[in-house]
């Protein structure tokens, strides 16, 4: 997909691809019960990879990411195709996501809710806000997977602004959080299929590297917006498919 124009946002594909295919592959969210959140809507493009795989959009599609009038935008909207909210602004989808869950609760319905937030919106206050209201209301059907890739636009988010110790902060919020190696799905799996318990709302903290640990980016590259020249679309390819054998 990225290879289409030449750039993009491959590495947050990278960082969050185990973390999707665990969501949506691993028994983990209902389809059309539970409801998922993607609040940084450039992460939109590991959603479409787990999607086709799947077979919840047509694999055809992903040959037109990205360009002009495609339904698979490289940065989400309200057009983004199977996802119940995909947000502008960063850090709102927490928000977003409150809303749904106290909503399923009042209407008595069976729904979990899932939000994927990135480690950069823990910069805005929103996040914050929202994280309060979440515990005070004792949102335990709610669900937050946090990329901490350590990357946005600006920079490592560690050269930006200090956001750690992550986990021990939202526990202050009064959630339940744990923290997981972000590359590993079973990890992945048993953190965001834990049940809900009566009390507190859950973030699992994935820690993922924005390269994937693939050797074949160098790390000089701009992880939060990869410039896909021939000669490294070929390297990656290469160390991507003896994997895919």
């Amino acid at each position: 997909m990225v290879a289409i124009q030449g750039f993009g946002y491959l590495g947050q594909a990278l960082s969050s691809a185990e973390i999707f295919a665990a969501l949506f592959g691993g028994g983990v969210l209902r389809a059309g019960r539970d409801r998922f959140v993607l609040s940084p809507a450039h992460y939109a493009i590991g959603f479409y990879a787990v999607a086709a795989e799947l077979g919840l959009i047509d694999p055809a599609l992903l040959a037109s990411y990205g360009t002009d009038g495609a339904s698979l935008e490289a940065i989400g909207t309200e057009r983004t195709p199977l996802l119940d909210l995909v947000c502008g602004s960063l850090a709102q989808g927490l928000s977003g996501a409150i809303g749904f869950a106290l909503a399923a609760r009042l209407a008595g319905e069976d729904r979990r809710t899932f939000a994927f937030v990135s480690d950069g919106e823990l910069e805005e206050g929103q996040t914050w806000e929202a994280a309060m209201f979440a515990a005070h209301h004792r949102l335990d059907r709610l669900t937050a997977v946090l990329d901490a890739n350590n990357s946005q636009v600006d920079g490592p988010v560690t050269s930006v602004t200090t956001v750690e110790p992550i986990v021990d902060k939202w526990r202050a919020f009064g959630w339940r959080a744990v923290e997981v190696d972000g590359h590993d799905v079973a990890a992945l799996v048993r953190a965001l299929g834990a049940p809900p318990d009566g009390a507190a709302p859950l973030i699992v903290v994935a820690r993922t590297d924005i390269f994937g640990n693939m050797c074949a980016i160098p790390r000089t590259a701009d992880g939060h917006f990869l410039k896909l020249d021939p000669a490294l679309r070929q390297a990656i390819e290469a160390e991507l498919e003896p994997a895919l054998a």
